[in-house]
Formats: C-alpha cells, structure tokens, sequence
C-alpha cells in the first residue's frame, strides 16, 4: 500500500525543502535539526497538572528525570518514557509535547529521563541508565504517589528499543518487573535487509542509510550488536516478559522488525497485542503529530492498552 494522500503530501513538503541527510551530518548538526523538527511539526503542548524536575543518581553520574502530572486526576500508575532519536538526537524539551498527551491520555504520571547518548557514550550505557530509572522509579513509587505494580515502561523508536531492552534486563536481573511494555515502532533488529527496509529505504523521512549511521554511532562493534539488549529480537527467549503492545507504521523501515517482535513475544507466551498503522510513516506520534492525524489514533491505542493493562 502506498502513502496516504495526507503523510504523500506531507512528504512532498519534506522532499521539496531539500536539507542535509541524516547520515552525512555530525552528531551536533543532528541534534540541532531535531529541535528543529519537532518544534515544527509536533503540535502544540497539552497543559498538565504540573511539571517537575528532578536529579537521581545513575549508573555513571547524574541522570535528570521530568515528571508530567496529568490534569483533574490522582494518578495511581505511571509510565516511564523512553525518547526515541536513534540513540543520538532528542530530549525532555523535545519531547515535551508526546510526555504531555501521554499523561493526560492515560491518566499515569509521565517520567521522562534523559539518558547518555552516542557516539559520546556508546552501547550499553543508555540501556544501563534507561534500567536504573525504571529501578529507581518502582524503589520510590511510594514517595512519587504511585502503585510500585502499575509502572509501564514505553517509548519509540530507539526509546522502543530501550523499553524492550529494560524488560528483558529486569527479567534476567530478577528486578522489579514492569507492569506492561508500550513499544512504538521500536528498533528490536540491526539488519538493513528486511523487506520492509528495502521498500522505504529512501523518501520516507528515516531512511535506512540514516540508520546505518545511528547503529554506527550507538553500536560501533557490528558483532556486539547480536546481543539482546541491543537487538531484542535475537534474544533466544522472550517468556515470562509483561504484556506489550507493538505499534507500527505500515511505510517505515522499521515495520518489519516491530512486528517480528510482536510475533516472537506472542509465540514465546507473552500477551501482546499489535497495532499496524497503514499507510503513515516513522514518527506519526512524534514529531509528526501535528502534521498528520495518524499520531492521534496512535495516542488513542497507546492511551486504550495502558488503561487496560493498569485497570
């Protein structure tokens, strides 16, 4: 299936304004393109109860931890957020406007750490930081006002991966368990070839050469890449994982291996439920929910299984 007329359009706009691709800029260059994107394309921010921020202790320094409280509520769940960016790009500002829609959806407290990130801090440091938040966060939930057994742990993209890589870190580190996994369009593989990579491998925003570049800043080592917390979709056992939803979009490199995952999940025993977005493109949730009406439905799903997983 084709693009939508909507997300053809909007990639007509993106194709005519031209720019740098992904893969031959710096790291710097990547990041200030990011801001740039989301703050044009991602909507307006939803008001909330209230914002907080808050410094906790990492593996290996300081992580800085921002806490949405939705409005007209007293939430008992939370859900801790992990922001996509290829492991290179993106922040808490950047991702203010997702953080916002996801509290106020769900009904949760919204937690959205920053994490170290490549090619400055190499894999698995991000994971590492991404588990001791999730760590730190069933330790104080008391304090924070939330039910230690409704913590969900979500993101997209490479947050997707790093949700996916944190289940299966305290799965086999007997942590705290997380309540339910939300992966959204997630990374779980680092092969370019799969068919859903050869059919939007250029035009459709992220192209597979600019996750060359992201696997070459986040996981330099190719051989090092086989290992699950890199590429969750070659652990050789996914049971006894919480339930999950996959969220995918049908013309994205990335389709493929989100939907893969899902199938592993379910035939190694896990509930999961997967949800294919057809005929939109990586990033309709963000940044690209202010431009295509695709990134409501994707809330509307994400909103819907985090209820129902915490009721």
């Amino acid at each position: 299936m084709a693009a939508s007329p909507e997300t053809q359009t909007f990639l007509d706009e993106v194709a005519a304004a031209g720019g740098k691709p992904w893969h031959e800029m710096t790291a710097a260059e990547a990041r200030e393109t990011w801001y740039s994107i989301c703050y044009l394309f991602a909507g307006s921010p939803e008001e909330v109860e209230s914002i907080d921020d808050q410094i906790i202790a990492g593996p290996d320094g300081d992580l800085e931890l921002r806490t949405y409280t939705p409005e007209g509520s007293d939430p008992s769940g939370a859900l801790v957020y992990f922001h996509g960016g290829g492991w290179v790009v993106g922040t808490t500002d950047t991702y203010q406007v997702p953080c916002r829609a996801l509290a106020n959806a769900t009904g949760c407290k919204v937690f959205a750490p920053t994490y170290r990130m490549a090619p400055e801090y190499r894999y698995p440091a991000a994971a590492e930081d991404c588990y001791a938040t999730f760590v730190w966060t069933a330790a104080n939930a008391e304090r924070l006002g939330v039910d230690p057994a409704k913590i969900v742990i979500g993101g997209d993209s490479a947050g997707g991966n790093l949700a996916a890589a944190v289940s299966l870190m305290a799965r086999d580190r007997g942590g705290p368990a997380p309540a339910f996994q939300l992966l959204i369009y997630p990374v779980t593989d680092h092969d370019l070839e799969t068919a859903s990579y050869r059919a939007y491998a250029e035009g459709y925003v992220l192209e597979k050469e600019a996750m060359r570049w992201f696997w070459d800043h986040y996981v330099p080592d190719v051989a090092t890449r086989d290992e699950p917390y890199a590429s969750p979709l070659r652990a050789p056992d996914l049971s006894g994982l919480p339930p999950a939803l996959v969220i995918t979009a049908e013309c994205d490199v990335l389709c493929d291996e989100g939907e893969a995952y899902a199938a592993r999940l379910e035939a190694d025993g896990v509930e999961v439920a997967l949800s294919r977005h057809e005929g939109t493109i990586h990033g309709f949730m963000h940044p690209f929910a202010g431009r295509l009406s695709d990134g409501a439905a994707g809330l509307a799903d994400a909103a819907s299984a985090v209820k129902a997983a915490l009721a």
